[in-house]
């Protein structure tokens, strides 16, 4: 069984900390005043919002070396929801591996909402989480998580493709917020 520390504690974290929970995994959720307390699993959830993952890398970087650190930020611009806020052959998951050299840093998470990782399902669709990311373990890892509590998991190549999850993601975003689609719904995957 895997041994998960998520750092952040709002919808998204209590939601993959659930998944996690059906597996049969152990999970340390940490929050805000939990700065002090060490990161113990080893693999990492940066559950927070983008403009928070530098804080977190900041605080906590030394403590990620080694780790399967999972991005499932949306780096758009939330106070316009116009446009991602990394370059256009960028991704918030590339800046946080050229931080984290030493950590095995995935994209996965960021192309579902809260309530399709806790229900398992967009609409009659059992919910797939997107995995990108360099190595090759560290994705069996995360997907194994993932499947042990009941959802999907696709590996979709290279921490390079974080750029089109990002874009996905983004998306799905600005068409909830504009209630163009529930924030119960979104996006589903025929396997």
């Amino acid at each position: 069984m895997a041994h998960l520390s998520i750092i952040g504690t709002g919808n998204m974290g209590q939601a993959i900390a659930s998944i996690a929970g059906k597996g049969d995994h152990t999970v340390q959720l940490l929050g805000k005043s939990d700065v002090d307390t060490p990161v113990s699993g080893d693999i990492v959830v940066l559950a927070v919002p983008y403009p928070a993952v530098a804080v977190v890398l900041e605080q906590r970087g030394n403590q990620l070396e080694g780790k399967v650190v999972v991005d499932i930020t949306n780096p758009l611009d939330f106070e316009t929801l116009d446009s991602l806020m990394v370059p256009a052959d960028g991704s918030a998951a590339a800046e946080i591996a050229a931080k984290l050299p030493n950590s095995r840093v995935l994209k996965a998470f960021n192309t579902t909402f809260a309530a399709t990782l806790v229900a398992g399902t967009v609409g009659p669709l059992t919910t797939t989480v997107l995995i990108a990311g360099d190595d090759d373990d560290a994705k069996a890892i995360l997907a194994g998580v993932i499947t042990s509590g009941g959802l999907h998991a696709i590996d979709v190549g290279p921490l390079k493709r974080a750029r089109e999850m990002e874009a996905i993601g983004f998306l799905q975003i600005s068409l909830a917020a504009n209630e163009k689609v529930s924030w119960t719904g979104g996006f589903g995957i025929v396997p």
